[in-house]
């Protein structure tokens, strides 16, 4: 079995989203060993978004269902849609999932802009119709940099766990089985993670 490891790097310099903590890390040598600090945020470099993140209410990054984040999932190449990623763009193409990372042209991206690809509120309703447990995205935001935040609340209030700023430069559209797993930050809402698919038709 192939492991894919979708996480971007996390390092001082990261793309980050404006408004957001910048990353520093502040290595010691304390002689027979090195310790690091650690200044960031929550939703920095490739994380996971917890319901209350937007909700304000509900469950935190530590009591999210782990079988959401872990399982069967599809990849979609939207790379040619543009910007705007409608139901129209989904439609037909989530049969017998219920997981849904999506490849946009982001992927090999590795500074904000404002004009990233993100769901339209007809495929993040589109999504949840379908009662996804999981949708991920390879972009800073799974809704538009000029947003009201009714996307990230439609999916997350629906149970649906949201992965942002993955890459998936390197991976086909396909099945897969995912594993995504934030820290166990008590009540908080969200967490960088680590990310990797399986794929069962691969060999490393």
């Amino acid at each position: 079995m192939k492991i894919i490891d979708i996480t971007r790097p996390l390092s001082e310099g990261i793309l980050t989203y404006p408004g957001d903590i910048p990353p520093v890390f502040r290595q010691e040598d304390h002689g027979h060993y090195l310790i690091t600090g650690l200044h960031m945020s929550t939703h920095t470099g490739t994380h996971i978004d917890a319901p209350v993140h937007y909700l304000k209410t509900g469950n935190t990054i530590d009591t999210i269902p782990l079988s959401h984040v872990m399982g069967t999932c599809r990849v979609l190449d939207v790379t040619r849609v543009g910007i705007n990623i409608t139901a129209n763009h989904l439609k037909g193409r989530l049969d017998n999932i219920d997981r849904l990372l999506l490849k946009t042209s982001f992927s090999n991206t590795d500074r904000f802009v404002e004009n990233y690809p993100s769901l339209t509120a007809d495929a993040a309703r589109l999504i949840t119709s379908r009662n996804m447990k999981c949708v991920g995205i390879d972009t800073p935001s799974i809704e538009s940099y000029e947003c009201d935040g009714a996307v990230h609340r439609e999916l997350l209030s629906r149970g649906c766990i949201i992965i942002e700023l993955l890459d998936l430069s390197k991976v086909e559209e396909g099945d897969y089985i995912l594993v995504a797993l934030p820290l166990r930050f008590t009540g908080l809402d969200g967490s960088p993670a680590r990310v990797v698919l399986l794929d069962e038709n691969g060999c490393e």
